[in-house]
């Protein structure tokens, strides 16, 4: 037991026997190989593919396929990882898209070095708090023209990690030959999964016009809806043709094809013709940043992730109070686990409340934040008797897509990519197909606020792609989807696989949590997977935590993704969340 842990003894004065009986259970060995568990209950959620060569995994089937033939022809894993990244910004429209912005964690297996990108663009130069304040707003719209002041920076991240692998790492394909599958798909259509018929038919009601009601914007209904304005079912094909010839110009021209070519001239002309604030200037000095990824120790593993104004830090801290209690102790999914671990991101939820924003224009104490003893500090908050009811939530949304990509040469990635909202800003500009995203709505329009609107500043952004290092060499590739969620998800994966020796897809399969508010629902109750026994249920009541149940298996908890390299043979486990239309598969 490392030294900053709560003791048997304390643990005994809070857990009651029942709980306590869990002490005389086996640790699970640090470096046993994970086994299939009580959570894999059907073949299709057990799948667990296994792989020698290279690893990839995605939320939707054709992207994972389309990285992993990059793969098969000698590219390395950021090549799988962008080729995976165009083809999801194609057939999943509704979480990213060729307008959305990018993060990433990059191991180079050759430099033994560990590199963080930020594909993230700023907001434009026109892009200022009196603008708003002038037109009567309290706060940036959530969709429309005015939503969209960031420039999108995700094929700038592209760019400027194919640049970095082709010069310092094994492998490699040529640029143009990683929008193969991307271009296919628009050209020549693609089929509608579940989870783009379910959300084609959310932003297309009209009970919450702000949020809803996308058909009212001309560019969404013509690239997204029918012509006659109806929505896509399962198994309908949808091509995107548009977008297509933006495909072709990007595989051509580079990254200059879509910042200082035609591409940007169209966008600007359209938002400009609606009111619109981004510029050619905006787009023309876009440029994606390298980054120092920041980290914390997990039971002797080390968790990774990115700086502010990612929510990296936000994750991290969760880990950091976690190590400060025996948490295999508790059993997993129990009350107390549940419990302990919902008590620990409340608390690392109000530093990122207070802290998180562009680092160029607020000053953050990050090494403090991960710091050892501020976990201490952060722990000595939680009480194992009762819930805290004095730190609260962000509301921020779930419209991104998380992947990994392992190689044969030991070189892995994590990255995530979002347009915010699902579809974004709603908006097309006419003749590009690139759905920009709506990042500019989480600045805020108070002038005190860490996350203030300022021109050229970078929101705070809740995506973050994690990865726990052992002996410094990549073990577990994982991330999620989820806004919010995304830390909480984290946490729940890291948790089960360290502390209790599961297998990433029985991790992935197990019954999640979400804390605060998701799409559609505004509270900050704890929502629960209604697989989760009532029994448990009933006891984080009692603890005092309002407890909303939820459908098995629901995507309100995000989309989970994983690969664990064993350190004794390299063997990659791969997994994927079947709340999701992904698909896990090596060679």
């Amino acid at each position: 037991m490392m030294k900053n842990e709560i003791t048997r003894k304390q643990f005994l004065a809070h857990a009651g026997a029942a709980a306590a009986a869990l002490l005389t259970l086996p640790r699970p060995s640090l470096a046993a190989r994970p086994t299939t568990g009580k959570y894999c209950d059907t073949p299709s959620r057990c799948i667990s593919p296994m792989a020698t060569h290279g690893m990839v995994t995605s939320p939707n089937y054709l992207a994972t396929e389309a990285g992993l033939e990059v793969l098969k022809r000698g590219g390395n894993a950021v090549d799988a990882a962008i080729a995976v990244s165009t083809t999801l910004s194609v057939v999943y429209p509704l979480w990213t898209s060729f307008g959305a912005s990018n993060f990433w964690t990059i191991y180079n297996a050759k430099t033994k070095e560990l590199r963080g990108l930020d594909g993230n663009g700023p907001a434009g130069e026109q892009a200022t708090i009196e603008f708003f304040k002038n037109k009567g707003m309290s706060k940036i719209p959530e969709r429309g023209y005015l939503s969209a002041i960031t420039v999108p920076g995700a094929v700038a991240g592209w760019s400027t990690a194919h640049e970095y692998a082709d010069k310092n790492m094994e492998g490699g394909l040529p640029w143009r030959d990683l929008f193969n599958a991307a271009f296919n798909y628009a050209q020549n259509g693609f089929p509608v999964t579940p989870s783009l018929e379910k959300w084609e038919g959310i932003v297309t009601e009209t009970a919450d016009r702000d949020l809803r009601d996308l058909q009212r914007f001309d560019g969404f209904r013509k690239t997204f809806l029918r012509p006659d304005g109806s929505t896509y079912k399962v198994g309908d094909v949808l091509k995107l043709p548009e977008l297509a010839n933006t495909i072709k110009q990007v595989a051509e021209g580079g990254a200059d094809a879509f910042y200082k070519g035609e591409i940007a001239k169209k966008i600007v002309a359209d938002l400009h013709a609606n009111g619109g604030l981004l510029t050619s200037d905006d787009f023309a000095n876009t440029k994606a940043r390298w980054v120092k990824p920041i980290g914390v120790n997990y039971r002797g593993y080390q968790a990774v992730n990115l700086p502010p104004p990612t929510q990296g830090i936000h994750s991290l801290e969760i880990l950091n109070i976690l190590n400060n209690f025996d948490v295999r102790s508790l059993g997993e999914g129990t009350a107390g686990y549940y419990h302990l671990l919902v008590e620990a991101i409340k608390q690392s939820l109000a530093d990122r409340g207070k802290y998180v924003s562009d680092p160029d224009f607020v000053k953050i104490p990050v090494p403090e934040l991960v710091s050892v003893q501020h976990g201490k500090d952060q722990a000595a908050h939680i009480n194992m008797d009762s819930s805290a009811k004095d730190v609260q939530a962000l509301a921020q949304k779930a419209g991104t897509v998380w992947f990994g990509a392992v190689d044969k040469y030991g070189n892995a990635v994590s990255a995530i990519q979002s347009v915010y909202y699902p579809f974004g800003s709603g908006i097309v500009p006419e003749g590009t197909g690139v759905l920009l995203l709506n990042r500019g709505h989480a600045f805020s329009l108070d002038p005190n606020s860490v996350n203030r609107l300022e021109p050229h500043k970078y929101t705070f952004t809740t995506l973050n792609p994690p990865m726990l290092l052992k002996d410094g060499k990549p073990y577990l590739v994982y991330g999620s989807m989820g806004g919010d969620g995304q830390p909480q998800t984290q946490a729940m994966i890291v948790t089960r696989i360290v502390d209790f020796g599961m297998s990433p897809q029985d991790a992935i399969n197990a019954p999640r949590f979400l804390y605060g508010p998701t799409e559609g629902i505004r509270s900050n109750a704890l929502k629960i997977e209604g697989r989760v026994p009532t029994s448990i249920t009933d006891q984080l009541n009692k603890l005092g935590h309002t407890v909303e149940r939820q459908p098995d298996f629901t995507d309100m908890m995000g989309h989970a993704g994983a690969i664990l390299i064993d350190p004794e043979n390299g063997m990659m486990y791969g997994a994927t969340d079947p709340r999701s239309d992904g698909l896990a598969a090596g060679y």
